[in-house]
């Protein structure tokens, strides 16, 4: 019926920085009919009523790493910063959520967001519950559920045959990083998650980090099988740079197909593949740590059967972010074609 607003259901999966800058953008979607006057006719017809994040939980450093250490409990971090993404006063919860004590014994080196997800944990004793709790108390646009319930850590084998275990080794390891594990292997997921993704329109993936953000959440068992067993459009949202350790030299196709092969089979039907190009000034400090924009090889997409969407999707700061609006547009103009089949948008 022509001028009928349509309901959106959304699961978008990662960690890191790159799921809470999706989720700002995703956000300005949720209960209304169009953010902004420039959206399309398209656009202005869908409006998110049911935003799910789901999120890794295999961190092992920092605040996050002391407290799932001293209280058995999932690592807080990322979680918490897509509680401030989703929040509605998110200005005043991000300087609450995000500040750090810096001095204090036992407080020293914490965010305030992550303690207060460690008392929710230790009054429901089940972390679970104080995400949802947390979600419900602060008012946010949005579901949040832990990639798995179960206590997990990330190994990685790397090109010379040798394996290391733990997030933050991985990260400080200067090997090429082949194939990543979680252990113990195969956790079950939320059931949440999966009642998400089989009820999901659009369903994405990244940004974020390769293997120590996306991928982890494709090993946890059934992901990978409900997400193809889904309706929904499936879109890569793909990294803007190169990182050290987990994507030095891969393409956008090798981001793809790391993906893949770890989800064991074709997961994705777009990928959003940035066009800008970036300042001078930001290349050569990138050049620092050898990291560089991500090729877009989009011929060796497309043999992939995924179809590349270029755009503006680099936002200049003191680093290079995701321009959160311009790419959460883009994701619900693709919701709004649900219908076809992808075409190349080159």
């Amino acid at each position: 019926m022509p001028g009928r607003k349509r309901d959106l259901r959304v699961v978008a999966i990662g960690g890191g920085t790159g799921l809470s800058t999706l989720l700002k953008g995703l956000k300005k979607y949720t209960g209304i009919a169009s953010p902004s006057a420039d959206s399309s006719a398209a656009v202005d017809q869908l409006r998110i009523s049911e935003l799910c994040a789901v999120v890794t939980v295999s961190d092992d450093g920092g605040s996050s790493g002391r407290l799932r250490k001293d209280f058995n409990m999932l690592p807080p971090g990322d979680v918490r910063n897509c509680i401030v993404a989703l929040s509605e006063d998110e200005a005043l919860l991000s300087k609450l959520f995000q500040h750090r004590f810096e001095k204090g014994p036992g407080l020293e080196g914490h965010s305030f967001g992550n303690l207060f997800l460690a008392a929710l944990t230790s009054l429901t004793g089940d972390f679970g519950e104080a995400v949802r709790l947390s979600s419900e108390i602060l008012a946010t646009r949005g579901h949040i559920f832990p990639a798995t319930a179960a206590n997990v850590e990330l190994e990685a084998l790397m090109q010379d045959g040798t394996r290391v275990r733990g997030e933050t080794k991985i990260t400080a390891s200067h090997g090429r990083i082949e194939e990543l594990f979680l252990v113990p292997e195969g956790p079950d997921p939320l059931p949440q998650t999966l009642d998400a993704i089989a009820r999901a329109d659009l369903i994405t993936i990244g940004p974020g980090s390769l293997f120590t953000s996306l991928i982890p959440n494709l090993l946890v068992r059934g992901i990978p099988q409900a997400i193809r067993d889904s309706a929904a459009i499936k879109v890569y949202v793909c990294n803007l740079m190169t990182q050290a350790n987990e994507s030095l030299g891969r393409t956008a196709a090798d981001h793809i197909r790391a993906l893949n092969d770890h989800a064991g089979g074709q997961i994705f039907d777009y990928a959003l593949i940035n066009r800008a190009p970036m300042s001078n000034d930001l290349k050569a400090k990138y050049a620092l740590e050898a990291a560089t924009q991500i090729v877009a090889d989009l011929d060796a997409i497309e043999a992939m059967g995924v179809c590349p969407v270029l755009g503006d999707y680099l936002y200049e700061d003191s680093v290079a972010r995701h321009a959160t609006d311009h790419v959460a547009k883009d994701l619900i103009e693709l919701a709004s074609q649900s219908s076809a089949r992808p075409q190349s948008a080159r």
